[in-house]
């Protein structure tokens, strides 16, 4: 999620979400249990809302509903927007984080051979959608393919925060160091007086999503970043400004050979959605 590699859709100077590439964003959707005939929308303030999302190519892990679940609800934040690009002025306008600014969005990263990472995070944050609902709980997207650009990193976290969220998470593939392999997870450290309440259980989550996702894809903890799979920041406004239990996962990194041609893989991206979406499971319910 660094930068913005050869795909990138625009070069920006100032990174967004995750902090080393280029503005990001998502869309705002809006999701519902599989066997419930309601949905619940919570759209971006510049995006309209859409409750289609890419179906899965694999049958879920998940299902039978799990009745303790309904009502649990979670966000999904797929990094970037695959439209940033062009629309450059409004992604790089500064918001607020809770104790700075930054880029509104950043482009992302791809792989040399031009995979986005805007079209990845769409794709897994689908995959784990399907596998969410089949467990009962009701999904909800920060974006889709229908947003224009972003949202920007300010509106992702309030998103989660006015649908009161049981746990949200952002998922991105970093573009780290060519040599660097691995991926690891992003719990935030406390911005005063923003999400002072929500460090433990962030915490928490990051621990379940970190070991679901290990056992799931076999992939190794990052060895550029982190330690043990787990990174702690406060330079991330999605994680400064929520107020509900959040984290970011860099699945992998597209600038490295062996994890790009993974994360370029359809089969290999149903097991990275199933090990987020196991690692949001055990975490909804200890909680």
């Amino acid at each position: 999620m660094r930068h913005a590699g050869p795909l990138a859709v625009v070069v920006f100077l100032v990174m967004a979400g995750c902090g080393r590439d280029q503005p990001k964003a998502a869309p705002a959707v809006t999701s519902q249990p599989a066997t419930s005939s309601s949905t619940t929308s919570i759209a971006p303030t510049t995006a309209t809302t859409s409750t289609t999302a890419p179906t899965t190519t694999t049958a879920p892990v998940v299902t039978t509903p799990l009745p303790e679940l309904s009502g649990t609800v979670v966000v999904l934040d797929p990094g970037h927007n695959e439209a940033n690009g062009r629309h450059p002025s409004e992604i790089n306008q500064q918001v607020d984080i809770g104790n700075g600014t930054k880029a509104c969005d950043t482009t992302g990263t791809a792989t040399d051979g031009g995979y986005t990472e805007a079209e990845f995070t769409t794709d897994v944050a689908s995959r784990v959608a399907g596998l969410l609902r089949d467990a009962g709980i009701t999904v909800v997207f920060t974006r889709d393919t229908s947003t224009p650009w972003g949202p920007c990193i300010s509106r992702r976290a309030a998103i989660g925060n006015e649908a009161h969220a049981d746990a949200a998470i952002s998922i991105h593939a970093d573009g780290g160091p060519a040599d660097g392999r691995g991926f690891h997870v992003i719990r935030p450290l406390v911005v005063a007086g923003y999400n002072d309440n929500i460090i433990e259980p962030s915490r928490q989550l990051a621990l379940a999503v970190r070991d679901t996702f290990s056992a799931a894809t076999g992939l190794p903890f990052s060895n550029y970043l982190g330690s043990d799979g787990v990174d702690a920041r406060d330079d991330l406004g999605g994680l400064n400004l929520s107020t509900v239990p959040k984290v970011f996962i860099e699945t992998g990194n597209l600038r490295n050979a062996t994890d790009a041609a993974l994360l370029q893989d359809p089969s290999f991206r149903q097991q990275i959605a199933a090990g987020i979406a196991d690692g949001l499971i055990r975490f909804v319910r200890a909680t």
